[in-house]
């Protein structure tokens, strides 16, 4: 059974992570959570599941106007061919998430460690991240430390890459 809201935040509060959420209608895409946010400080994301011909499965999350360029990301993110997207029945299994709720804190369900987490480097230069906290009816504020302080307590050892415009340096 997927974590919920109020498992998260008690696991957050283990670990003397502070976070902010705000309440607001359900969101499914970039465009929406633009519309509802009003003034909410940090960056914003953009999250895909992804999986390789291997069914090696891959959540990157990168700035929300970033571009990502599928036919070539898979060079970057260590994928053994081009990536498409995962099904939802995978993300339930693996994140806990439905599509239009994809979060960094689905980590938490990932208790097998199926999901190989990728940060865009530009989204990790701000100091403060917004993300869905397991629910598209919120969202949550974190430190930048903090996320990946998260990410490590649920064994996620982020990559940090370059992903915007995904051109090889």
């Amino acid at each position: 059974m997927p974590k919920t809201f109020e498992e998260l935040m008690r696991y957050l509060g283990k670990l003397e992570i502070n976070v902010s959420t705000i309440r607001h209608a359900p969101v499914f895409t970039v465009a929406e959570a633009q519309e509802l946010r009003g003034q909410v400080a940090g960056a914003h994301t953009k999250n895909l599941f992804l999986k390789d011909k291997k069914d090696n499965f891959f959540l990157v999350t990168v700035d929300e106007e970033a571009e990502v360029d599928l036919k070539t990301i898979h060079t970057r993110i260590g994928a053994v061919s081009r990536v498409s997207f995962g099904k939802p029945e995978k993300l339930m299994e693996y994140l806990g998430l439905t599509p239009g709720a994809v979060s960094l804190f689905g980590a938490i369900n990932d208790t097998h460690h199926q999901v190989r987490v990728v940060l865009d480097e530009s989204l990790m230069k701000h100091d403060i991240i917004n993300v869905h906290p397991l629910t598209n009816e919120a969202t949550t504020s974190i430190g930048r430390k903090d996320l990946v302080t998260f990410l490590k307590a649920t064994g996620h050892e982020p990559l940090i890459l370059k992903i915007d415009g995904s051109t090889p340096n």
